[in-house]
C-alpha cells in the first residue's frame, strides 16, 4: 500500500495526549504499570540479566546517567533501552496482543522512557508516544497476517517491535513526520528476531526484544541528526511487509487508525508464561476449585489448543512434558497446567517447583492437541479447552476469553496486586506503592525524573545475593 510508512509517521508525529479518548489514556497508564513490575523483577530473577549486564558493560553501554529498573547502576540511553527492554520480557509476564501474536510493551515503553530521560519530555508526551508505538507495532503485526510471520521462524515482538520503539522514541523527541519516516527506514535495517530459542530454552528471546527497544531508539536518534532512511520502509518492494511475510495484507494496518485503538486490544497476563497456555490454566484452576482433584486421582489431561499454540506450548510433546529450565517451563503447556492443578496457583514462584516429584509425575500425563473449537476462535481469542480424566469420569472446561484479555481485563486492584507481587521484593512495599502511584499519575508529571528516582532498590530491601 503506497503511503503506509508516511501515514504511520504522520500519525506518530501528530498524536497528542489531550486528544486521546479517556479509556485509552487510562489503559496506557495501566500497561506502563504492568511493565514496570516486569522490569523490576526481571532484573533480579532472570538468570540472563547478570550476563547481559556484563555484556552491556563490555560494549560500552554502561557509561551514562540513565536509569536501569531495579538496579543502582546507570547506563547510556541505548544501554538503558536494551537492558530495560530485556528485563521487561524476561519473565514472560508482559502484555500480549492476540491478533498480532506479540508483546508490545517490552520494546515500546523502555524506548519511550529512555528518550524522555534524554529530552525532559512530559509524562503526557510519554503516554502519547507509547500509544503511537503500540499502534504502529500492533498494526504491522496484524497486517502480516497473524501466524504467517511465525511460520517463517520470526519473533514478531522483536521484528515489529523495532518500528514501535522508533515511533515512540521519535514522538517523545518531537520529530516531525519526515524524520519519523526516516527512523522507520533506519529501523528496517535492524528488524530481527528468531524463534530458534525454542530449541534449547535460549535467552535470545529476551535479548532480541531488548535489542528492538535499543534499535528503535537508535533509529530515532539517527534520524533526528539528519541521516536518511530507506523510503517506503514498510510497504516497499523490499520493505518490511513483503520481505518478512509471504502474504501481507497492508491495508489492515490503516483500518481505523486514529479512532480505533489496537492498544485497547492488548491483554495483561495474570500468569508468567506464554499466553497460549493461559486459557488452559484458567480452566485448570476452575476445575480444581469445583472438583478438588487429588494428584493421585488424575489419570490424564488433554489440552486443546489453536495450531499456533501447539507450535509454542504443545509440541514436540515429549519435550514439553519434560521442561529443563525456566524458558522451557514458560513454553510448556504440561508444566503450567500441572502447576494449576497441583497447587491451585501459577505465579513466578512456581518455577522453583518444576523438579518436585508430583510435578514430574503429572506432566507426562498431560497431552496437547489441536482442537477445532479452539482453532475456530483464533486469532480473535487465545482460547483453550482442558479435559481432566479422574475418578473414572471426564471433566471439561472451555475458556474462550482468558483472564486479562481486553474482554476480561484486570481491574486496577488486580493490576496493583500483580505489580506488588513483582515489585515489593525488589523495592519494598512502601517504595513500590509510591512508584505505582507515580506511574498512574504520569499524565500530570512535568517529566519522568521523579518517577525514575523510585525504581532503584534501597540496599535494605534488595533481594538476597544482590
Amino acid at each position: 500500500m503506497t503511503g503506509l510508512t508516511q501515514r504511520f509517521a504522520e500519525y506518530a508525529a501528530a498524536i497528542r495526549h489531550a486528544d486521546l479518548p479517556a479509556e485509552v489514556e487510562a489503559r496506557t497508564r495501566f500497561l506502563i504499570l504492568d511493565l514496570a513490575g516486569n522490569m523490576l523483577r526481571g532484573r533480579h530473577d532472570a538468570e540472563s540479566s547478570a550476563p547481559l549486564l556484563a555484556a552491556a558493560r563490555a560494549m560500552g553501554l554502561m557509561a551514562g546517567p540513565h536509569v536501569l529498573w531495579g538496579d543502582a547502576q546507570r547506563a547510556s540511553p541505548l544501554g538503558a533501552a536494551l537492558l530495560n527492554g530485556a528485563f521487561a520480557h524476561s519473565l514472560d509476564f508482559d502484555d500480549t496482543h492476540a491478533a498480532g501474536t506479540l508483546h508490545p510493551g517490552a520494546p515500546v515503553i523502555p524506548a519511550a522512557l529512555a528518550a524522555a530521560e534524554m529530552t525532559g519530555a512530559s509524562g503526557a508526551d510519554v503516554i502519547a508516544a507509547v500509544v503511537a508505538g503500540y499502534e504502529v507495532m500492533n498494526r504491522l503485526a496484524i497486517s502480516m497476517p497473524a501466524g504467517d510471520h511465525y511460520d517463517r521462524g520470526y519473533h514478531p515482538t522483536a521484528t515489529c517491535g523495532v518500528f514501535g520503539a522508533a515511533a515512540a522514541a521519535g514522538r517523545v523527541m518531537g520529530l516531525d513526520a519526515a524524520r519519523i519516516a526516516d527512523a522507520f527506514g533506519i529501523a528496517l535495517s535492524q528488524s530481527a528476531g528468531s524463534l530458534q530459542f525454542l530449541a534449547n530454552g535460549a535467552w535470545t528471546k529476551r535479548f532480541q526484544v531488548g535489542w528492538a527497544a535499543m534499535a528503535g531508539l537508535a533509529a530515532a536518534l539517527t534520524a533526528r541528526e539528519g541521516f536518511r532512511g530507506a523510503a517506503e520502509a514498510l510497504e516497499g518492494k523490499a520493505g518490511f511487509l513483503r520481505a518478512y511475510s509471504p502474504n501481507p495484507v497492508p491495508e489492515r494496518a490503516l483500518q481505523g487508525l486514529g479512532h480505533q485503538y489496537e492498544l485497547m486490544e492488548t491483554a495483561v497476563k495474570p500468569y508468567p508464561s506464554c499466553r497460549y497456555g493461559h486459557a488452559c490454566v484458567d480452566a485448570a484452576l476452575a476445575l480444581r476449585a469445583e472438583h478438588g482433584f487429588a494428584p493421585e486421582e488424575i489419570e490424564g489431561v488433554t489440552m486443546g489448543l489453536p495450531n499456533k499454540g501447539m507450535l509454542l506450548v504443545g509440541a514436540p510433546l515429549t519435550y514439553k512434558q519434560n521442561p529443563r529450565n525456566v524458558v522451557d517451563g514458560q513454553f510448556s503447556g504440561p508444566f503450567v497446567v500441572a502447576c494449576a492443578l497441583l497447587h491451585g496457583h501459577f505465579g513466578w514462584d512456581s518455577y522453583a517447583r518444576m523438579d518436585e516429584a508430583p510435578m514430574r509425575a503429572l506432566m507426562p500425563r498431560i497431552v496437547t492437541e489441536e482442537d477445532p473449537e479452539v482453532q475456530a476462535e483464533f486469532p480473535a481469542n487465545m482460547s483453550g479447552k482442558l479435559t481432566v480424566r479422574a475418578r473414572g469420569q471426564s471433566f471439561t472446561k472451555f475458556v474462550v476469553v482468558p483472564k486479562g484479555e481486553p474482554g476480561n481485563f484486570l481491574s486496577e486492584a488486580e493490576l496493583r496486586a500483580k505489580f506488588h507481587g513483582l515489585a515489593d521484593a525488589v523495592l519494598g512495599a512502601e517504595r513500590a506503592a509510591a512508584l505505582a502511584d507515580a506511574v498512574l499519575g504520569l499524565a500530570a508529571a512535568p517529566d519522568v525524573h521523579g518517577l525514575l528516582k523510585l525504581v532503584t532498590p534501597l540496599p535494605a530491601v534488595r533481594l538476597a545475593g544482590e
